[in-house]
């Protein structure tokens, strides 16, 4: 396995996400409560290009005909059919789904971001 320079720090802090291209794949990476997150940017469902989509929160389940919304800023949002998938571990929202994002481990020294693949 090898170090990818990917960004620096800060540069993903400002944005949020960053999506670059190594190996000739494309990886989103994200950083959300204080951590960063790579995950490959295809959407298991059907292929989209799911690091595009938008990152928000979600209704968390709750008793019928109450709503509360959580997770703000950890939910990823795929454009493509608006599947949802927790950034924090990569799994799609539905309780009994077996769909998660593809991750990769990620190296931070001297303020400077690494994939490494």
């Amino acid at each position: 396995m090898n170090k990818h320079f990917a960004a620096t720090e800060e540069e993903i802090k400002i944005a949020g996400k960053k999506i670059v291209t190594v190996k000739s794949m494309e990886i989103g990476i994200f950083y959300v409560g204080g951590r960063f997150y790579a995950w490959r940017n295809v959407c298991p469902h059907a292929g989209a290009p799911v690091c595009k989509g938008l990152i928000n929160g979600t209704t968390l389940p709750t008793d019928v005909y109450e709503y509360e919304f959580g997770c703000e800023g950890q939910i990823l949002r795929c454009p493509w059919h608006g599947w949802e998938f927790d950034l924090t571990d990569g799994h799609h929202l539905a309780a009994d789904s077996k769909f998660k994002l593809r991750g990769y481990p990620i190296a931070v020294e001297e303020g400077n971001v690494y994939l490494i693949l």
